[in-house]
């Protein structure tokens, strides 16, 4: 599916625009536009020619799920100023209709303009989906900002995000993972084995699956990687097509914390 779509992987170079004030501003106010239904919010600050995108599908951004007002329970930004990009986790547990979103905007280097908004929209069906599950998970974990001295390299923790996924097509590739060794995959707390005497933490993983379009937000200073992806064969029903799914990760001291899934589904229930 995912393949057959029009995706295009923006790049953004930083601009003198491009602060770190300027893309927190940019996620509040999509933050506020998606809590009162109101595109105007975004719409304001994007360009002409923005591609718009809920789960891989390109849309008009002012009749989309940005369209609706939605009660958010939870939010988290991290914000790019390399490739001038952001990613957003909104929660909506107690919404009338439950969500878990993450949203990355990418914007165009000099005007401030956003060229690229994608958004990984999940609901009742799509995988492992309970917005209660996530919520109560999530809101136990500590994202503060890391203190300049222990924060990792962008390299460093984009690298760590691209072991977890080259695992899953390549044995040989050790993914450093440290306690609590749980990955929040859509409401459920997948656990690890913590090996308490070097704090390794070991996981269960495929062997032949490559995954392919990533597409990266890196914010050193809360040590993060999100990686938009397309991911094969999450959806029995489509065989090996990509689905649109997005991994948020909380990188310390060169090893996963935490991890978040938002992974979306064509059939509900995703053939299991």
């Amino acid at each position: 599916m995912l393949g057959q779509l029009i995706i295009a992987t923006f790049v953004a170079s930083a601009s003198a625009d491009c602060t770190r004030s300027f893309l927190k501003a940019a996620t509040s106010d999509y933050i506020a536009a998606q809590a009162s239904g109101d595109p105007a919010g975004v719409t304001s600050f994007v360009r002409p020619n923005l591609t718009y995108t809920e789960n891989t599908i390109p849309l008009n951004i002012t009749t989309g799920t940005l369209s609706q007002p939605i009660k958010i329970d939870y939010n988290f930004s991290a914000h790019d100023t390399v490739r001038c990009a952001t990613v957003t986790e909104l929660i909506a547990a107690t919404n009338p209709h439950p969500y878990v979103i993450h949203t990355r905007m990418v914007f165009g280097q000099g005007d401030g303009k956003a060229e690229l908004i994608e958004s990984i929209v999940t609901d009742e069906g799509d995988w492992l989906f309970n917005a209660t599950g996530t919520l109560q998970l999530v809101t136990a974990e500590s994202w503060p900002v890391i203190p300049k001295e222990n924060q990792d390299t962008r390299e460093v923790v984009q690298s760590v995000g691209d072991a977890y996924f080259n695992r899953f097509g390549n044995t040989s590739v050790v993914v450093p993972w440290g306690p609590p060794c749980i990955r929040v995959e859509g409401g459920l707390a997948a656990r690890g084995i913590l090996h308490n005497d070097t704090q390794f933490c070991e996981q269960v993983w495929p062997s032949t699956i490559i995954v392919p379009y990533r597409r990266y937000v890196v914010d050193e200073g809360y040590g993060v990687v999100d990686m938009f992806v397309g991911f094969p064969g999450l959806d029995r029903t489509q065989g090996q097509d990509p689905m649109p799914d997005s991994h948020l990760f909380r990188i310390e001291g060169g090893k996963i914390r935490y991890s978040h899934t938002a992974s979306s589904c064509v059939i509900a229930g995703c053939g299991l």
